[in-house]
């Protein structure tokens, strides 16, 4: 019999409700985005976040169920991110999903939004099963993981300060590039030249898999303001691409020798940081090199979205794991079961 899961996310500043059949089946996934709010100011605003997501989160539902040809009441369980994230986004899904779940009573299941990111590989390829190993890159999050089973997972290394995608939208705000930093880097970055600059990397010892990148947005900022003050014209492009360069080397080297030193011999990557075209192009030439399969979602599931959140749900849901009406949002757990 087919599972019907309803996924309601609503972490940071993307609202978004979709219906996926069976874990792997997108039957809808709607999203609707904020950037265009809170480029006025330079990066996401905690508060216009939360209210903009109580005024998308009604229609959007209407709209995922209309688009998947379904009633809300077809639905066998709800998912929804619980934790981590902004606190008072993550309030509005919840306190909705509960809502939701009470009224038409239905299973309530609390999904780790890690999780869900890296559930979106599973979306993306059908065949795909566990065990792999996985680098969750974004703008919060920097985490190598062991897969053991779709919710049983193992963190063998995480960021201590920065996460990725904060390191490149801090750096491309000092490379003149507007909100969202992370995609206008990249794109500022093809037309220079990853050689010119080498700039430090951290935790350089194959056996450590932590990250930090608070050392190479520090260089970045200090050489941008020495060339400010020495006149002239600054090398933008170079200096995006040479920073690119380097973090996608620090990223895909320590998830292929994780790999490696633990045995899996499959790799993949999540999070918005892996719609990266140069990350992705390093996964294929080391995983290939390594002999690991690899593989990676398309962009709409890197960035934040219901489908991966209503993804890993069905599994939890699978697994019996159900949360209760006391489920609350917690914005800054780790990546472990939220009950």
């Amino acid at each position: 019999m087919d599972i019907i899961t309803l996924g309601i996310e609503s972490s940071c500043d993307e609202t978004s409700v979709a219906v996926v059949k069976n874990g792997r089946s997108v039957l809808s996934n709607i999203i609707s985005s904020q950037i265009a709010v809170h480029k006025l100011y330079g990066g996401v605003v905690p508060e216009i976040a939360s209210r903009r997501h109580i005024e998308a989160i009604d229609y959007l539902l209407d709209e995922a169920t209309n688009k998947a040809d379904i009633g809300i009441d077809d639905a066998d369980a709800i998912g929804v991110t619980a934790g981590p994230g902004l606190i008072g986004a993550l309030l509005v899904g919840v306190s909705y999903a509960k809502g939701l779940a009470f009224a038409l009573d239905k299973p309530l299941i609390g999904v780790n939004h890690i999780a869900g990111h890296i559930s979106a590989n599973f979306i993306q390829h059908k065949d795909l099963k566990p065990p792999l190993i996985c680098l969750v890159a974004s703008g919060g999050h920097s985490h190598i993981v062991g897969v053991r089973d779709y919710t049983d997972f193992e963190v063998l290394g995480k960021t201590t300060d920065d996460a990725a995608g904060e390191a490149f939208d801090k750096v491309a705000r000092v490379l003149g590039q507007p909100y969202p930093g992370g995609p206008n880097l990249e794109r500022l970055a093809k037309e220079g030249d990853p050689d010119v600059f080498k700039f430090p990397k951290s935790y350089q010892s194959k056996k450590d898999y932590n990250f930090s990148f608070s050392g190479v947005k520090t260089a970045v900022i200090n050489l941008v303001n020495k060339m400010k003050m020495k006149g002239g014209t600054i090398p933008y492009a170079d200096i995006a691409a040479s920073f690119q360069e380097n973090m996608v080397e620090v990223l895909i080297d320590k998830l292929v020798n994780a790999a490696i030193d633990f045995g899996y011999d499959k790799v993949a990557i999540a999070g918005g940081v892996s719609s990266n075209g140069t990350l992705r192009n390093k996964l294929k030439e080391e995983a290939g090199k390594a002999g690991l399969e690899y593989y990676y979602p398309d962009p709409v599931y890197c960035t934040d979205n219901a489908a991966m959140i209503a993804c890993n749900a069905y599994y939890e849901y699978k697994k019996g794991n159900i949360s209760d009406m006391s489920l609350n949002a917690y914005p800054h757990i780790g990546l472990k079961r939220i009950g």
